[in-house]
């Protein structure tokens, strides 16, 4: 859903025009200028070293302010896993400073034995405690346009200084409209992460939108490192680019040599409130760091799978009729669907957890048809409540005082889609509570055990506030300001309604929630979307890096709406644009109410065959994906990754992001401009082998390929030494094809050899979990045998699923082919070869997926 922006025919010159005359620039921003007054080198604190404490898991030391006098406690702390944290605090705060709670999933463990440092080579900017000089630092108000921010606890913000040695290439802190690679701020912004709602976004640009994962990567060729800064309100990041001299320890010579000098990264974290809390993975792996930021933050949910299959949305579908007339559109069409979603326009009025029976007279009929069709419906209910009277979801919330309250002690209300509203006050866990139950099918009418759940509009989206979201004073619960913990609204809202949709099946069933505003840990409760984009190439393009940043800070089921949500696309960039969906985690069609209707049969026979294969296709792969996502939730493997995650050593993948990996298995290059018949491919890995799956041609690796494109192809490379499972059949939805036999995809690498994963479980409910009821199977192709074993003993699950075809790339020709099954009983099966291609096809098998069972292949 948009902005209160309602003309969807604006420009990205228009939204530009928007963004300057809504939202704040650094100039605007008080903090950002007291704390850029402070200079590296020139800070007035200075380390107390007769303070020093040192115990079997952390240190002490103190701070002193030498200009006013104040004192700050330095904690480090070694943890366990190569994490250190680093926490500053007032010593004896006048008022506590605000902690971020519930991010972190346990209390970090400590290692017994913590190494002497004594941080001198570190610089340190810290609390302020100024007293207020003649120039205007917004100590005590910041005015921004009409709005005046009233600080009643004075000026608060929190800054630290990192200078990574060796490093050059730094990524993450999504999210911003930018490459993949994180851009120098020396001479331009900062990148800011403050949630917004910022309507078709300029692209390039480093203001904060939708979310913000204060997370930053750094990677070289022999390590990845990361820095996790846990402090939810306004937060800027200076990145610096500067070179140090190996041998003078920081002083420059007249003559330098490439061999002379490192690279180093200089990021500045600068923060509105709260305390340092900042820690430092050591990696040394981008698989390391992922495993420790996950340790922190928490995994990433496991979706159902239905979350998985192909998504249609408008903004809106006007009714019953429509929704059953879209979705018939589908099967008339042959194009798998497993959800149809419904806007604001569903409700009465605009009070969620209701349906306006003008138009949706019999909504729990619709949702019974689709169930009939093995699909479900998605529902959008925002952060905002309708301030009315007659509206008793409003009222019992008011009796109750679960509101965020406004400076003066009132209920905060401000302007957005149902007019004058209130916003619940999802800090407080007494109100998360109460909202989570809100979703059970007993308080939630007409609702079923198929209807999911939208969160939009939740950064908090208000259009009578300052850059359009809630003022930093309204007050929460504890008597904490917004400006504490704004970026953790959604975070809140998002958590609320998954522990509802879970109490609603008693715990039984895994949910699925989409949020638009989000924060660090919020991948544990679902999915996230780049939010509200435009019908342009540009948009298509930028959605790659802006994908593959919060895939590897955390956030693995994220996407794009494909088409743009705003403007109409042209039937090319919508083809286009589903060829690149298809590939990435989250599969939703989504466009504005004021487009032209953008189902995938509406652009012309040509055009619906190609959209329909490339469905199809994402489709026969869900065994992968589905894999892949079970992989992220319990050993936090990102499931689309930049290149050098995969090839760390290798410099020349580490700014590609016009392609990307999908787990270790496939790579996949989008096509990304208009009326082009050619791209350029990296195959990185040198001794690696390629296979493309257009034609199943081998290539070697570390190379570049100009590569031929026709509007019905995108280059896609399986990685030898890989096993993919796939479905044989697609059938309407992921529930129709839960019987269907499986094929194996292995492309060999020079070795002749390939290992693969495929899990298997019931598709939507935790009794993988709780009762151990899955599969885990390992697949292995060595020394002429492909066999299947259990790749996790806890697991047991009854299926009568076989694999049904083995396709074997880079294969010689085999005299025989023999299976031998769980008895020890050896049967020949039948196999064609195709010399042309090294491609071997074993056909007609019926190998039961539960079992162990191998292939051996004669020579």
């Amino acid at each position: 859903m948009a902005s209160n922006v309602q003309n969807t025919e604006e420009t990205s010159a228009l939204a530009e025009v928007v963004e300057s005359n809504k939202f704040k620039t650094t100039e605007d921003i008080a903090f950002y200028r007291r704390q850029k007054k402070l200079l590296p080198g020139n800070s007035p604190y200075h380390a107390l070293l007769d303070t020093l404490q040192l115990s079997s898991y952390k240190a002490t030391l103190q701070l002193l302010n030498e200009e006013n006098k104040v004192s700050l406690l330095l904690e480090i702390f070694a943890l366990e896993d190569h994490v250190i944290r680093i926490k500053v605090n007032e010593l004896k705060p006048m008022k506590l400073r605000y902690e971020v709670p519930d991010v972190i999933v346990n209390e970090p463990v400590t290692q017994r034995n913590i190494r002497e440092s004594r941080q001198e080579g570190k610089r340190k900017r810290d609390m302020e405690t100024q007293e207020e000089s003649e120039e205007d630092l917004g100590l005590w108000k910041e005015q921004f346009h009409e709005f005046i921010d009233i600080k009643i606890n004075g000026p608060t913000s929190v800054g630290l200084d990192f200078s990574l040695h060796g490093f050059e290439y730094v990524y993450g802190i999504p999210e911003h409209t930018e490459n993949l690679r994180l851009k120098t701020t020396s001479q331009e912004d900062p990148y800011r992460l403050y949630n917004l709602d910022v309507f078709a976004c300029k692209l390039h640009s480093r203001m904060g939108v939708y979310g913000s994962v204060p997370l930053l990567l750094a990677h070289k060729q022999n390590q990845t490192m990361g820095i996790f800064w846990l402090n939810a309100s306004e937060t800027l990041v200076d990145i610096s680019l500067n070179t140090e001299n190996k041998t003078s320890l920081g002083k420059t010579k007249k003559l330098k040599t490439d061999d002379d000098v490192l690279p180093r990264t200089d990021v500045r974290w600068m923060s509105e409130s709260g305390i340092i809390d900042a820690f430092i993975l050591m990696g040394p792996s981008a698989f390391d760091v992922f495993s420790q930021y996950s340790r922190l933050t928490g995994l990433q949910a496991f979706p159902p799978l239905f979350a998985l299959g192909h998504h249609q949305c408008r903004y809106s579908y006007k009714d019953e009729n429509d929704v059953e007339q879209v979705d018939a559109g589908f099967d008339m069409n042959d194009i798998p669907n497993d959800v149809i979603w419904l806007d604001i326009d569903h409700t009465e009025g605009k009070r969620y957890f209701t349906w306006d029976r003008s138009k949706f007279p019999r909504p729990r009929e619709m949702q019974e048809h689709l169930r009939s069709k093995d699909r479900k419906l998605v529902v959008i209910i925002d952060a905002h409540i309708k301030v009315d009277k007659k509206y008793p979801f409003y009222c019992e919330a008011k009796s109750k005082k679960y509101f965020v309250m406004d400076k003066d002690g009132e209920e905060y209300h401000g302007s957005c889609w149902p007019g004058v509203s209130a916003y619940l006050d999802f800090t407080n866990p007494i109100v998360r509570n109460w909202y989570a139950n809100k979703h059970g099918l007993d308080q939630y009418k007409d609702s079923t055990d198929i209807l999911f759940v939208w969160n939009d509009m939740n950064e908090p989206a208000v259009f009578s506030g300052p850059e359009l979201t809630m003022h930093k004073n309204a007050m929460h619960a504890g008597g904490w300001e917004h400006r504490e913990m704004h970026n953790l609204y959604g975070f809140y809202q998002q958590w609320a309604t998954a522990e509802g949709l879970i109490r609603r099946s008693r715990g039984m069933e895994r949910p699925f929630v989409l949020t638009r505003s989000f924060f660090a840990g919020s991948q544990r409760y679902g999915a996230v979307w780049t939010g509200d984009n435009v019908a342009e190439w540009s948009y298509l393009k930028i959605s790659i890096p802006m994908l593959l940043n919060l895939s590897i800070t955390g956030i693995s089921f994220c996407g794009a709406d494909i088409g743009g949500f705003a403007q109409n696309p042209e039937p090319e960039l919508l083809v286009r644009w589903y060829q690149a969906a298809a590939y990435q985690p989250f599969f939703r069609n989504h466009s504005h109410a004021e487009t032209k209707r953008r189902e995938p049969w509406l652009f012309g026979e040509d055009n619906t065959k190609i959209i329909r294969e490339t469905i199809r296709e994402r489709y026969a792969l869900l065994p992968f994906w589905y894999t892949l996502f079970y992989m992220a939730h319990t050993k936090a493997e990102p499931l689309i990754r930049p290149l050098w995650v995969n090839f760390p050593e290798e410099v020349n993948t580490f700014a590609v992001d016009d392609e990307f990996m999908i787990g270790d298995a496939l790579l996949v290059h989008p096509v990304t401009k208009a009326g082009i018949t050619e791209v350029i491919v990296l195959l990185p890995g040198k001794g690696e082998l390629w296979y493309y799956l257009r034609t199943l041609q081998r290539f070697d690796g570390e190379q570049v390929l100009r590569v031929s494109v026709t509007l019905d192809s995108i280059p896609i490379y399986q990685h030898g030494g890989t096993i993919i499972p796939r479905k044989t059949q697609v059938l309407r939805s992921t529930k129709a094809m839960e019987m269907v036999s499986y094929a194996l995809y292995i492309a060999l690498d020079s070795e002749n050899s390939a290992t693969g994963m495929l899990f298997l479980d019931d598709g939507h409910s935790f009794n993988y979990k709780s009762k151990n009821q899955f599969l885990l199977r390992k697949f292995s192709f060595k020394d002429n045998t492909f066999s299947s074993v259990c790749a996790d003993e806890k697991g047991c699950y009854c299926t009568e699923c076989v694999v049904e075809r083995i396709l074997v790339m880079g294969a010689e020709r085999p005299t025989c082919v023999t299976a031998w099954d769980p008895d020890g009983q050896e049967s020949a099966v039948h196999f064609t070869y195709n010399a042309g291609k090294s491609l071997l096809n074993v056909e007609d098998l019926r190998l039961n997926l539960a079992c162990d069972w191998m292939l051996k292949f004669h020579y």
